[in-house]
């Protein structure tokens, strides 16, 4: 018994201690850390002259140095911060003195030998600075980090500095099918990994529109969105019939978003697609091509099995005038099921949207509109109808 109890004592003294070690531990770390935070403001207010320097000269033909004198390597990280961060903000000719200068300094074979350190954070933040610098002699080091470092956080930062440093499409290409290889849904990041390179963004998109990989197709077609590339759109129409539902259904809205001048043929096969992401997205560009003509299929839409193609259906017969809108009071009137909720929900919207018309064409549009509601519902059913859709009752009169 007594020799459990003085067990339990010695179990309790380290534990004590192994906190007490800790909370000296951090202590120190935040003191070294102050010190080191004083000491570099020391040294931006000691080396302004020279940035001042650096700044007037960048768009002269002269060659920009380092300060005189030995640097201590804190010294040498102020400067090489303040140069990275001068590198994201300018362009052009600017942007590649500074480049010059972080490699004429030294600060990009520091980095690249940093790579090989044992320490895990510290080839972090060596692949980070290196991005930073755009240093292009570092993509093949940073190809194998890559190639070595299992998923995670660390790998969108290695591939960052590769699309950042690289100056080929294929090391852009090889780096993409990297980070895809691990099949997460990642292709939003990887466009935008894609559009930090500094290659011609338009040309590598065209490149990885006609790419046998689906995966590099989808980060393309990502990409392109807020990009004006005309180039792609024949590439656009062949995908618009892929095998793939995925590379199909970004490709149509792609598509659709450029105004196309559709077919009957087209806009039939659209909105009777297979998958919903591309019948939601014909269905959603009705409306904004003003097709009257499709009328009959958004109202046949109106009872589809996907609550985002009735929603988008409803909403474009909203936008096709007294027609499309009178469509949907008979769908509210006389409809079933689905098709029914759909329309007096988008009714109800419609309606409940009458102060915020100011524009003469806009008030004599929704007053139209109006007069049909009246005529199908009278002035006294509205109240009903927005307390149907609300609860979700019944919706006879």
């Amino acid at each position: 018994m007594f020799s459990n109890i003085a067990l339990a004592y010695i179990f309790i003294y380290v534990c004590l201690g192994m906190i007490a070690f800790g909370i000296i531990l951090l202590f120190q770390m935040k003191i070294k850390h102050n010190a080191e935070q004083k000491q570099m403001e020391q040294y931006t207010e000691k080396h302004r002259d020279y940035f001042m320097y650096v700044q007037a000269h960048l768009h002269d033909e002269v060659t920009l140095e380092l300060p005189p004198g030995n640097l201590k390597p804190l010294e040498r990280r102020v400067i090489q911060d303040k140069l990275m961060e001068w590198i994201e903000q300018f362009k052009g000719e600017a942007r590649t003195k500074l480049i010059e200068l972080c490699s004429e300094a030294g600060f990009v074979k520091q980095e690249i030998r940093s790579l090989s350190s044992i320490r895990y954070g510290r080839r972090i933040e060596a692949a980070y600075r290196l991005g930073g610098m755009r240093a292009e002699e570092a993509v093949p080091a940073l190809e194998a980090l890559l190639d070595r470092t299992k998923y995670g956080p660390q790998t969108i930062i290695i591939a960052r500095a590769i699309s950042k440093s690289a100056t080929r499409p294929d090391q852009i290409r090889a780096m993409l099918s990297k980070i895809l290889s691990y099949k997460k849904p990642i292709h939003h990041m990887a466009a935008d990994i894609l559009l930090e390179t500094r290659l011609d963004s338009a040309s590598l998109i065209r490149k990885l529109l006609e790419d046998p990989n689906p995966d590099l197709v989808k980060v393309a077609l990502v990409a392109m969105w807020g990009q004006a590339v005309p180039a792609v759109v024949p590439a656009l129409n062949r995908l618009v019939g892929s095998e793939e539902k995925d590379v199909r259904a970004e490709a149509v809205k792609l598509y659709l978003s450029s105004n196309p001048a559709l077919s009957d043929d087209t806009i039939t096969q659209l909105m009777n697609d297979a998958e919903w992401e591309v019948r939601a997205a014909a269905a959603k560009a009705l409306g904004q091509l003003h097709a009257a003509g499709s009328i009959p299929l958004l109202t046949a839409a109106l009872q589809d099995e996907s609550w985002h193609v009735r929603s988008n259906s409803a909403e474009s017969l909203s936008l096709l005038g007294e027609q499309g809108f009178e469509v949907l009071c008979q769908a509210a009137l006389t409809g079933t099921g689905v098709a029914r909720e759909t329309a007096i929900y988008r009714i109800e919207r419609i309606m409940a949207n009458e102060s915020e018309h100011e524009a003469v064409e806009q008030m004599v549009a929704f007053n139209k509109k109006k007069l049909l509601y009246e005529n199908y519902f009278g002035i006294q059913s509205k109240k009903r109808t927005v307390q149907v859709a609300r609860v979700g009752g019944d919706y006879t009169a």
